[in-house]
């Protein structure tokens, strides 16, 4: 027997096992008069007890009393409901989709949760594939859509060592413990995120008070918000995208602990926390979602470089320059790319740097090279930067003193190099923010525009670059001598 088909078994069967437990302990637990034995029921906290999961209630919404539509949900993610319920099991449009639906937008993505195992629901569709440590899933593929798939979550606190385990810190390490549609609910952070869409009956099902906080435009938790982030830090930026993105506020006792708890980001995966940085800030609210995450305390545990900084008028501008000009191009459809957005993130402390490795007397390019090098090695204990980003964004900063340079054939080889065009919009930026003065980026607008002719008249009159008289001659460097020794 292979061995993936061993370990999958293995799983199968560490699953029922585990439920067996959970039905026993259940059944114990409805008995009049029986605790744990060996435990008084008073000993509970003291014993360190799970806190209780919250109560709901469930709510349903008619097909009348809400607006959302088939037509509007992808057919893939139809598809995938449909064959899961023809196999006997539930099936739900859950999250973001529902949410974005009701809001009247256009979700790009629809996620589906079901009481099948991810293997129960992998034997339904070719190709699909499980993923995912903390928590597995199934990635479905219906044509070129690829559908998220998730088992109803159960309750951590209910799980065997081998589903469930959390860090010293309460983050959960593991967390692959199934349960109901309702415990499924109360599992999900926010209440926005957990209304749950079914074609049997077109209804909207409602455990957490989801539809009440949309109606008052209000991220709000799921449960104790500080248990919550301890769980899972990230939670923290979710809500700050959530209420970005939707122009929501963040509920009083969902915001209180995030000051607090933000140094919790420490512990997350600089890999994760990069593609927390892509939802955050290249979604097309970067700028609404930096000040949020200034005003509770999270920005300085991502980018502390650009942190540090922001006391500088000119680098606080830079900053949000940088991100309004991400928003504008997403809106536009226009290509966006981290490694623009990073070099201005990080520029501040890099120029900051390399200013005081040139008063030490270390000549501007080894200063840049030995500045870029400590900022970036720095930012990269928080978030990941993929050399894909980051050779381009170390390009960008080595342009802007080329830029400058642009008498004889310089400035047409300048022009041909691949990120000429990120270089010149970045030192478009340095100007409008204040840090250099104007007059360099209009010079390099007319340039490109005019014809070849007009280009090498405007570098004739470029002002004559360099020291005067023989200095200006090639350096002798030694070597060969040229011409007979006299003494």
């Amino acid at each position: 027997m292979k061995r993936a088909e061993i370990n999958t078994e293995n799983r199968m069967f560490n699953s029922l096992i585990s439920s067996i437990k959970r039905w026993h302990r259940k059944s114990d637990a409805d008995k009049p008069g029986r605790d744990r034995p060996g435990r008084k029921p008073s000993d509970r906290k003291s014993q360190g007890h799970q806190p209780s999961p919250p109560k709901t209630t469930r709510v349903v919404i008619p097909r009348n009393d809400h607006a959302i539509s088939r037509r509007d949900i992808s057919r893939a993610a139809l598809t995938v409901m449909k064959r899961l319920q023809e196999a006997g099991f539930e099936a739900y449009i859950v999250g973001g989709g529902v949410r974005d639906l009701l809001l009247g937008g256009h979700p790009k993505d629809f996620d589906v949760a079901t009481d099948a195992t991810p293997e129960q629901a992998k034997q339904l569709f070719r190709g699909a594939r499980i993923v995912g440590r903390r928590f597995r899933i199934l990635h479905a593929r219906i044509g070129r859509e690829v559908i998220e798939v998730t088992t109803f979550r159960g309750h951590h606190s209910d799980g065997e060592e081998h589903e469930a385990q959390q860090s010293e810190h309460g983050m959960l390490l593991r967390d692959n413990v199934y349960g109901d549609l309702e415990s499924d609910a109360v599992r999900r952070d926010f209440t926005v995120n957990a209304l749950y869409y079914t074609t049997n009956g077109f209804e909207i099902h409602d455990y957490t008070g989801g539809m009440g906080d949309i109606q008052q435009r209000l991220i709000r938790m799921i449960g104790d918000p500080e248990t919550r982030y301890k769980e899972d830090p990230v939670r923290m930026l979710r809500a700050v995208r959530f209420a970005a993105k939707l122009d929501f506020d963040i509920e009083r006792e969902t915001a209180a602990p995030l000051h607090q708890l933000a140094p919790l980001l420490r512990n997350i995966a600089p890999a994760r926390l990069f593609d927390e940085v892509l939802k955050l800030l290249m979604s097309g609210h970067g700028v609404r979602t930096f000040e949020l995450m200034r005003q509770y305390g999270l920005w300085q545990h991502l980018f502390p470089a650009n942190a540090a900084h922001l006391d500088d008028p000119h680098a606080l501008e830079l900053t949000r320059l940088a991100l309004r000009n991400t928003d504008q191009r997403i809106r536009n459809d226009q290509r966006v790319t981290p490694a623009f957005l990073y070099a201005a993130l990080l520029w501040p402390a890099v120029n900051a740097e390399q200013q005081f490795l040139i008063e030490k007397g270390i000549p501007p390019v080894p200063a840049l090279a030995q500045a870029a090098q400590k900022v970036v090695s720095g930012q990269l204990t928080h978030t990941a930067i993929p050399k894909r980003f980051s050779l381009p964004m170390r390009e960008i900063w080595d342009m802007q003193s080329r830029l400058s340079r642009r008498g004889g054939e310089r400035a047409f080889r300048t022009m041909e190099l691949p990120k000429f065009r990120a270089a010149y919009d970045f030192l478009l930026l340095r100007e409008d923010c204040g840090e250099i003065p104007k007059g360099l980026g209009q010079w390099w607008t007319e340039f490109q525009q005019v014809d070849e002719e007009q280009r090498r008249q405007m570098v004739r009159e470029l002002p004559r670059q360099g020291t005067k008289g023989k200095g200006r001659g090639r350096r002798n460097r030694g070597g060969r001598r040229r011409g007979p020794r006299t003494d």
